[in-house]
């Protein structure tokens, strides 16, 4: 009745109809939103498929053109993942080359996979296949009767030498000493310390991580938003737990896209697949860091 005499009730219900005005925009303006955002990834998805399609008919392109000519696809003689006994076994047999000077040569080529001219005189029409498998370390002698390219679970700098024998470090490839290991997922992380191949300590937990987007609740960029500030927690509780230990070496290992925050930490970083609870994760992501390519050109 008050209301009504000072003119409130009609004020009142104004304001009731612009929240309900309001609130009808702001479940508009997320539709659109979240419709962005689905275009968006539509077109990526788009995008990407388009970038392989078209990789894809270079390659047609150029098996057609060397069919043509009559050229025979150049491709590795052999190639063999050396785990544990028989990566040493191999090992053993690089080192145990011996010729005369300037005999042999070795060369760690980076991920850029520019050859020196050193090993182009080496393999010869067949340095192409050492750049496709780089970063890798290429041996070669000079009668033709050497030819490798391995890959380099923890890689020296870039070089190229003659010598009178294969120059490599153990170490490059095997695990020797006192080192850690860290695995990080955008929702789990393990750390081991290891002493050779013993690991003497570890350390694990899982994040929870929204997995899904819910029609029902939040838009789809709002989603997005809260991934990645749970990824984001995640990764500074996984920097922290790192920063915990003060190794020789430290490796770090996993998803791709999240183990590039670690580069100033770790020795070196690697993508691995590795699934399920954070100790058999890591067990599992070990395992694949220490084994070797072996690819023969």
């Amino acid at each position: 009745m008050l209301d009504r005499v000072l003119g409130r009730a009609s004020l009142k219900e104004r304001i009731a109809d612009l929240e309900e005005e309001n609130h009808h925009l702001e479940r508009q303006l997320e539709a659109e939103e979240e419709r962005r955002a689905e275009a968006a990834t539509a077109r990526q998805r788009a995008e990407e498929r388009e970038n392989k399609l078209e990789d894809r008919v270079e390659e047609l392109e150029d098996r057609v053109e060397r069919h043509r000519s009559g050229e025979r696809e150049m491709g590795f003689r052999a190639e063999e993942r050396l785990r544990r006994d028989r990566l040493a076994e191999v090992l053993d047999r690089l080192s145990s080359v011996e010729s005369g000077p300037e005999g042999v040569l070795t060369a760690y080529v980076d991920d850029e996979g520019r050859v020196p001219g050193s090993v182009s005189t080496a393999f010869g029409d067949r340095a192409e296949l050492v750049s496709r498998a780089a970063p890798c370390l290429a041996v070669a002698d000079d009668t033709g009767l050497l030819s490798a390219c391995l890959s380099v679970p923890n890689p020296p700098e870039p070089f190229a030498e003659w010598g009178d024998r294969v120059s490599l470090e153990r170490s490059w490839f095997e695990p020797s000493g006192s080192y850690s290991v860290a695995l990080v997922r955008s929702d789990l992380f393990a750390l081991g310390e290891y002493e050779g191949r013993e690991r003497t300590a570890f350390h694990g937990f899982d994040s929870e991580l929204k997995s899904q987007h819910s029609k029902g609740g939040f838009s789809q960029s709002r989603f997005e938003r809260l991934r990645d500030q749970q990824i984001d927690s995640h990764l500074d509780r996984c920097r922290a737990a790192i920063e915990t230990v003060d190794p020789d070496w430290l490796y770090v290992v996993g998803e791709r896209s999240v183990i590039h925050e670690f580069e100033t930490l770790a020795t070196v970083t690697s993508a691995v697949d590795a699934t399920g609870d954070p100790e058999p994760a890591l067990d599992d992501a070990v395992e694949s860091f220490w084994t070797v390519q072996l690819r023969v050109p």
